[in-house]
């Protein structure tokens, strides 16, 4: 008889991906954020992730992730380095874009976060604990949609979120949250860490994080 059974990373019906296939086509687009401090020295002062925009080089990540650095450089999932420039930052959404000077990257696909829906499949794609985990991938469903999630206490702006279960961990800052075509619905942003708490983690939606990043891009700030 015919052989009726997927192989790993093909698609299904519809278009939808396996878990190996979305993770196959997102994967090069994910990256790892290094942020220097300059004391004496150029010191390392903190890790994150970050996703590929643009083929010539732009990419989207958390504010908190280059927050406080003095310079930053890009590891892409090829392990190559690229010293990176900050374009802009928002703390209040806690979104910021860099730019490295590269080209032909594997940018990602962006979806479409307001047809998300309680339950649907996600991934999480970043590096946990820093770059020593690059590219780890955890899987979860969405908890909940339009989560008002303040990125500080302080001053933070409430941003609409998807909260799901897939494992985020610091580190995980500025990686991608993925649906089940392989596109982009989410920025992973924050978690609740706390005595009875487990499997709550928060990414800013994609539609919510465009306006902001449409303005970083272009002024350099939120106008």
């Amino acid at each position: 008889t015919e052989n009726k059974n997927q192989t790993a990373g093909t698609q299904n019906d519809g278009g939808v991906l396996t878990a190996q296939g979305v993770i196959a086509k997102v994967k090069p687009s994910v990256v790892g954020v290094v942020t220097y401090k300059q004391l004496q020295s150029y010191q390392p002062y903190s890790q994150g992730s970050g996703i590929i925009m643009s083929e010539n080089g732009y990419i989207v990540t958390n504010a908190h992730v280059v927050s406080g650095a003095d310079s930053f450089k890009v590891v892409l999932s090829d392990e190559s380095e690229h010293d990176a420039k900050l374009i802009g930052a928002d703390t209040k959404t806690d979104l910021a874009v860099l730019k490295i000077e590269a080209k032909n990257l594997t940018k990602a696909t962006f979806g479409n976060s307001d047809k998300v829906v309680d339950g649907e499949t996600v991934i999480a794609i970043g590096n946990p604990g820093g770059l020593e985990l690059s590219g780890s991938s955890t899987q979860g469903i969405v908890s909940a949609t339009n989560r008002y999630v303040k990125s500080n206490e302080s001053d933070g702006f409430a941003m609409k979120c998807i909260q799901t279960d897939a494992a985020i961990n610091p580190g995980n800052s500025g990686g991608a949250l993925v649906n089940m075509y392989g596109q982009v619905i989410g920025i992973n942003s924050s978690k609740i860490v706390a005595s009875g708490f487990e499997g709550i983690g928060f990414a800013i939606s994609i539609n919510e994080a465009q306006p902001i990043v449409d303005d970083l891009l272009k002024y350099g700030y939120v106008k």
